[in-house]
């Protein structure tokens, strides 16, 4: 872990950024996976900015990760995840409008292994971090997400992830050589290729999960944060893990028709507001295809890192099951 004491040419680095006559770390939001860092909000004397959030984040070796997976390739793994935040924060964040809220960026500094990313404190505006959605909220984060495709639709994803995710094929080889279901490895490179070959790609926010939306008081504005696994992909790995992360297997298979529908609708809106040169129907069409695809994809990484998990329930393995039928 990081010092408990503040890094001098950190601090003279954020009091002359912000203009701020002292700084002090009144709050740890939370540490950061495996033993890389951490969160904390910080408030400023004498500044326009009465608070910030900044993600400090320590890149020496760690061997506290929560399920054992602490090997060598997991650990550059996760130091690419950090510089890949690092660089979207530093040069695609200010792309995102209202419509796709994300922290303003204020500043990094780097020393040694150690780096730290300063923003906007987004507790004022959208305070509420929840457990669990009623459903104008699920339709709040996914008109997010929607937004979020459109804003990138087509742009090459330059010193972001090639593939984002933090669970697609490639870097999961350790999850990949401990999945038992015979037919589900044998097809999970077709599976990776059907994603990572589409027509229409985007850039995925890449852990799209409850935990990373903070909402406003009234729950009707959302902005998301946590930005290490940005990258080029189908917009449909953000909606499968969305909404697997906040539906138990009986409401996706209630829901997931109503949500999917709500989805494309923004997604639609959108997309004519950017107006594109071609027609969105080909776009919805070779998505909504791949929706079982992108949920068989990440049922593939559980099955391999942790095949208790509850997320592997009747709803994604019925879609797997259909998914490798089809295939």
């Amino acid at each position: 872990m990081m010092e408990h004491y503040m890094n001098p040419n950190f601090k003279n680095y954020l009091l002359k950024l912000t203009k701020s006559s002292a700084c002090e770390e009144i709050e740890v939001i939370q540490s950061l996976w495996s033993g890389y860092g951490k969160i904390s909000r910080y408030q400023l004397t004498d500044s326009a900015f009465h608070t910030l959030v900044i993600k400090c984040i320590s890149l020496n070796e760690s061997n506290e990760h929560p399920r054992g997976w602490a090997t060598n390739y997991a650990h550059h793994r996760k130091v690419k995840s950090y510089e890949v935040e690092t660089h979207w924060y530093e040069n695609w964040n200010q792309l995102c409008g209202e419509n796709c809220r994300v922290p303003k960026f204020i500043g990094s500094f780097s020393e040694g292994n150690n780096q730290w990313i300063i923003l906007e404190d987004l507790n004022a505006k959208f305070p509420l971090r929840k457990q669990q959605l009623n459903f104008s909220e699920l339709k709040v984060c996914l008109k997010w997400l929607a937004n979020f495709h459109i804003t990138f639709l087509n742009q090459k994803p330059t010193g972001l992830w090639e593939i984002g995710t933090y669970w697609h094929l490639k870097t999961r080889p350790d999850e990949f050589e401990k999945i038992e279901h015979q037919e589900l490895k044998s097809k999970a490179a077709l599976i990776d290729e059907l994603l990572n070959e589409c027509q229409y790609q985007t850039i995925v926010h890449g852990d799209a999960k409850l935990a990373n939306f903070c909402l406003s008081e009234n729950g009707k504005q959302i902005a998301a944060v946590d930005f290490q696994y940005v990258g080029g992909g189908c917009g449909m790995k953000d909606v499968a893990y969305f909404l697997g992360s906040c539906l138990s297997s009986a409401d996706c298979e209630l829901y997931e028709k109503d949500l999917l529908n709500f989805y494309f609708l923004e997604l639609k809106e959108a997309f004519e507001a950017a107006a594109f040169p071609f027609d969105f129907k080909a776009l919805e069409l070779e998505w909504r295809k791949l929706y079982p695809v992108a949920c068989t994809d990440f049922t593939r990484f559980l099955m391999g890192w942790m095949p208790s998990h509850q997320k592997i329930n009747n709803y994604s393995l019925n879609l797997m099951n259909t998914v490798l039928a089809s295939l």
